[in-house]
């Protein structure tokens, strides 16, 4: 029956929430910031109701002095997932101060490669990786360089972020983040991790990682991403990972490709697949994770 699979996921959900109003990874294991940030946002009908509050305050609980989140209680470290829960901001529309330090810390964050130290030093050391330094993205943690995900996870939240905040700095990062994206595109019209060669070879695109860079260039005016979106759908009829699979799927949907609803049988141990599958369907909210005006 239609939406049956939606709803298998978001009762499985709402099950395994943990004590604190978190979720771990797998039920029944702490509490981290992914999964909690991707439960809410497919359990965003219910933001009214206690459920939802207590994983927000969670979240909430959990920014640090700087602006920047934690991944978890117990690791009192800047995350990327900071980026996650900017979003989960925007999607509650609650733009206040702990939100304005979060995109605060994003703009301000960037790979190691981009610094200007290592801009410098790279004026005298051969570049390998083929990558323009200029073209700052994300790491996954600071004083490391950046990768495609945390990239696009930043540029789905500063792009949602962007209406309520004045700021060119904001706007420039948006515009050398999706031209980093833009220049590690594979040869077969999707993306790799980092990299879209290595010693000359081409990588080859995987599908999470090709359906997140997808994600942080909407509203991308200037990139034509029409062999892009085929390469993504070609990866969705062959994959077999239900991240990447649900991650192609809120991608595609998001540029507006019809796709009919999976019939997977419902993993409910695995917390993250379950939230982005629920997320992925017709109806799942994973418009959340549009741009709601062109930066």
């Amino acid at each position: 029956m239609p939406g049956t699979y939606r709803a298998a996921r978001l009762d499985a959900l709402m099950a395994a929430q943990n004590a604190d109003g978190g979720w771990g990874y797998f039920a029944g294991k702490r509490s981290w910031l992914e999964p909690t940030v991707y439960g809410l946002l497919a359990l965003h009908q219910q933001m009214d109701q206690p459920l939802w509050n207590r994983g927000w305050e969670l979240v909430r609980s959990w920014q640090l002095p700087d602006g920047s989140w934690r991944p978890n209680e117990q690791v009192v470290e800047p995350h990327w997932s900071t980026a996650l829960a900017v979003t989960l901001h925007c999607a509650r529309r609650q733009y206040d101060t702990q939100f304005q330090r979060g995109v605060e810390w994003l703009i301000d964050a960037r790979g190691e490669e981009s610094t200007n130290l290592s801009r410098f030093a790279g004026m005298f050391v051969a570049n390998n990786i083929g990558h323009d330094r200029k073209f700052a993205g994300w790491p996954w943690l600071p004083c490391t360089t950046s990768w495609i995900e945390p990239t696009s996870h930043s540029l789905v939240a500063l792009k949602r972020a962007a209406p309520q905040i004045s700021n060119r700095e904001l706007r420039r990062r948006v515009t050398l983040a999706e031209g980093m994206i833009l220049r590690r595109r594979c040869a077969d019209g999707g993306w790799n991790y980092g990299s879209r060669a290595a010693l000359g070879i081409d990588l080859p695109s995987y599908p999470e990682t090709t359906a997140l860079a997808l994600l942080g260039l909407q509203s991308c005016g200037e990139a034509d991403l029409s062999q892009d979106l085929i390469r993504a759908q070609e990866l969705w009829l062959q994959c077999g990972s239900r991240l990447g699979r649900a991650w192609l799927a809120i991608s595609l949907r998001n540029f507006g490709i019809n796709l009919p609803e999976d019939d997977r049988e419902l993993a409910k141990n695995d917390i993250l697949a379950t939230a982005l599958e629920a997320l992925s369907s017709p109806n799942g909210g994973h418009a959340l994770l549009r741009p709601e005006a062109r930066v």
